[in-house]
């Protein structure tokens, strides 16, 4: 069960999407236009958002780029249009958001849509949820330091600014935390996407399935990250 957010001016949408979800076991709130969805937001914290793109007061595309530029962007959201162009689709994904669905939306579209929306959710918390030590100094060395204190699998603190993430067999991102959020995140997707595409052999169907994302939408993140699948097979990453 999932707290989720559509936004939609249309009165007929948000009741069919209220009562498709409200069926599925999610608890769903509604909102008609971005200061309703601000509010909400803001009351709430939604677990995932359903965000039309066209709407009378702030689109929704407008209203994606605010949460992002606010530090607001920490669900995922998956943007909905029955008019909305593939430059608009793209847009909406190198902002932040998660898929883009089509009006008008199929049943099995929208449950898969929300299934992977929750699914990367729940991963991002988990992510969020590790601890993250200060760097060990040479006073840790010292026999007066905690004699307890044992190392986090996974994660290495090679300065204060910088944490590098570990897979279980090899090391696959290193970012600064002195990088601007967006520069920060494209290198994680830009890493994780190419490690995926390692282990696949550059398989596409395969690296979809594994990451959750609809392959349109994976060919369109790839795209906007300057990653190439073919390059990445031959080198066997």
């Amino acid at each position: 069960m999932a707290n989720i957010l559509v936004v939609d001016d249309e009165m007929g949408i948000r009741e069919l999407l209220s009562e498709i979800l409200g069926d599925e076991g999610h608890v769903v709130a509604t909102a008609e236009n971005a200061q309703q969805a601000r509010e909400l937001r803001a009351a709430a914290k939604p677990d995932l958002v359903l965000l039309d793109i066209w709407m009378p007061d702030t689109d929704g595309v407008t209203l994606l780029k605010e949460w992002q530029r606010d530090g607001l962007l920490t669900m995922p959201v998956i943007m909905m249009s029955g008019h909305a162009t593939i430059d608009t689709a793209v847009e909406a994904t190198r902002i932040g958001a998660l898929n883009f669905l089509e009006k008008p939306i199929s049943l099995q579209k929208l449950l898969k849509a929300v299934q992977q929306g929750i699914s990367r959710g729940q991963e991002v918390t988990r992510v969020a949820s590790i601890p993250i030590r200060a760097p060990i100094t040479p006073s840790d060395t010292h026999p007066s330091a905690d004699r307890n204190y044992q190392p986090l699998a996974g994660i290495s603190y090679p300065t204060s600014t910088q944490v590098s993430l570990m897979s279980a067999d090899t090391q696959f991102f290193t970012a600064s935390f002195e990088l601007p959020l967006r520069e920060a995140r494209d290198a994680f997707e830009r890493a994780y996407f190419e490690h995926h595409l390692g282990q696949e052999g550059g398989s596409m169907t395969r690296v979809a399935e594994k990451t959750g994302l609809e392959r349109t939408h994976l060919y369109r993140k790839l795209k906007q990250l300057g990653v190439e699948p073919g390059k990445i097979a031959k080198k066997g990453l």
